[in-house]
């Protein structure tokens, strides 16, 4: 069995994240709890790579389709006979036009539980409704009741992966293998040795 501090996640800066100059809060947050930057590089994406990135999930347009559609009559929109994929392929729009709209931070973070950590820290997709303490709901003030509004997509800083299996996913479509980089951390001597060996001179 291949050790937890060898596992892998995938987050992505938005563009709103960048021009909030919030980048080096967001890495010191992920630093502090103990993980390690292994790639990193900014670029503006092409809308089909935003594309790609949504749909890496086959189900990924009914289950969001689905979803929003559900929210739409929460809010009293008459949802009736409103198809999912055809919801969805608007959703999609939405988040091509906002995640190509400046450049984007691409990373891969490793560490023991790097994938729930880093969920953790980043907090629930709606700001409004994310804890205190996390990156969204400290730094965000957005709602989905103000995206409907607005016809766009949910301004929420960050993305970060919801599994090992997407995190291995993601990570494959936004690098190339020798764009990660194999290190030693100095660190790790303190995070994951068994018995603290080496401290004491």
């Amino acid at each position: 069995m291949t050790h937890h501090k060898y596992e892998q996640t995938f987050t992505l800066i938005k563009p709103d994240g960048i021009q909030r100059s919030l980048i080096g809060e967001m890495i010191g947050r992920f630093e502090k709890v103990g993980l390690k930057l292994v790639a990193m590089k900014m670029f503006v994406p092409t809308k089909d790579l935003i594309k790609k990135h949504y749909t890496i999930d086959p189900d990924w347009f009914m289950i969001t389709g689905t979803k929003s559609i559900k929210g739409r009559a929460a809010s009293g929109e008459d949802v009736t006979g409103l198809d999912p994929i055809k919801v969805c392929e608007e959703v999609l729009e939405r988040l091509q036009t906002y995640l190509s709209a400046g450049p984007v931070i691409s990373m891969v973070w490793q560490g023991a539980h790097a994938v729930r950590l880093v969920r953790k820290l980043v907090g629930g997709t709606e700001p409004l409704t994310s804890d205190v303490g996390t990156i969204r709901g400290d730094f965000v003030m957005d709602s989905y009741e103000m995206t409907e509004v607005d016809k766009r997509s949910i301004r929420n800083l960050i993305h970060a992966s919801g599994s090992v299996k997407e995190a291995h996913d993601e990570i494959n479509l936004w690098f190339k293998p020798e764009e990660i980089i194999k290190y030693r951390l100095a660190q790790e001597e303190i995070l994951y040795d068994v018995n603290l060996d080496g401290i004491l001179e």
